[in-house]
């Protein structure tokens, strides 16, 4: 997008139309229904559904789908941000400083003398910079592993504590002992599963499986793989091929659910086959 007045005035301008329309929905007298019901835990949700949203217009490489999706992202961000301002807590015009000022702060090899040769040299400042705003704001939490959300996913969650511990040298040397890990890890789980009363052995089941998982994400990690993005990838694929199944069967005067398991796996087989040629 261009950087001229003109581009620049449109954009202020479509901001405050938004801010405008947030808040005449919000407001009591005449406002919508829906919105004046909502808070920041009802939102939150959307706020999260809206940023996958946006993570699978990008996916597919639909950058109309892309535009749109940013604005019912932007969306949440004034939402919340109106919802606060009527708290007397901030104001939207509060969430653009503070990130601009971050942005600025966060980049001193931009906005500031400072030097970096690479984009490995700008990641380790910002950890730098990020573990000193922490101290500043009193946090004592001084381990590798300080600052790392609890509200994010977990497979995210998972990723992140291990690339923290990575750079502190705790982690596999490559992705094939990964494998073998997650090979004990399966072994493990499948011995839970042969002891049998899977009502009454959750607990174990839910440990190992998380172990197993784990790893996974791990090995995602040491193959420079998005988690979240393959995981996307299984279930379009998943999605996919069962639609097909559905298609097959009625083509043939059935339903899928009249069909046992052994004609659904031949289906499958089928869609699979179709898809590989």
């Amino acid at each position: 997008m261009s950087d001229t007045p003109t581009a620049g005035n449109a954009a202020s301008t479509e901001l405050e139309r938004l801010l405008a329309i947030m808040a005449r929905l919000r407001d009591p007298q005449g406002g919508c229904p829906w919105d004046l019901e909502q808070n920041f835990a009802t939102i939150a949700p959307y706020t999260i559904e809206e940023a996958y949203e946006v993570a699978d217009a990008i996916d597919r490489g639909d950058l109309d789908d892309l535009c749109d999706e940013l604005g019912d992202l932007l969306l949440q961000v004034v939402f919340h941000a109106r919802m606060a301002e009527e708290q007397g807590a901030f104001a939207f015009a509060d969430v653009a400083r503070a990130i601009s000022d971050k942005m600025q702060r966060r980049h001193p090899h931009v906005f500031a003398d400072v030097s970096v040769e690479d984009a490995d040299g700008v990641m380790r400042n910002w950890d730098a910079i990020k573990r000193a705003e922490r101290a500043a704001k009193g946090d004592q939490d001084t381990s590798a592993l300080a600052g790392i959300s609890r509200g994010l996913p977990e497979w995210q969650r998972a990723v992140k504590l291990q690339s923290r511990a990575a750079k502190v040298g705790f982690d596999w040397p490559g992705p094939l002992p990964v494998l073998d890990k997650a090979a004990e890890e399966l072994q493990e789980l499948r011995e839970e599963f042969e002891r049998g009363d899977i009502a009454g052995n959750k607990a174990r089941l839910q440990e190992e499986l998380g172990d197993l998982l784990f790893v996974c994400a791990n090995l995602a990690r040491h193959a420079d793989i998005d988690l979240g993005a393959a995981l996307r990838g299984a279930n379009h694929k998943f999605e996919r091929r069962f639609r097909a199944m559905e298609a097959q069967a009625g083509e043939q005067g059935e339903t899928l659910a009249a069909l046992d398991l052994d004609a659904q796996e031949a289906l499958w087989q089928h869609a699979k086959a179709a898809e590989k040629a």
